[in-house]
């Protein structure tokens, strides 16, 4: 795979999860870890494509 099309992928997973995370704030039956766990793979993922564009 080609540093350009992970990087794809990367940032459409970043987008998914960036959506359920949207998704999961506003239903009122989703707990609050799961919210963060979204949110922290959101933000390994920002840092997984920042460091692989900065290189």
């Amino acid at each position: 795979m080609s540093l350009t099309s992970h990087l794809q992928e990367l940032k459409k997973k970043h987008e998914s999860l960036s959506n359920a995370v949207e998704v999961a704030q506003r239903s009122p039956g989703v707990d609050d870890l799961e919210i963060s766990r979204l949110k922290k793979q959101k933000l390994h993922l920002k840092e997984e494509i920042t460091r692989l564009s900065a290189g």
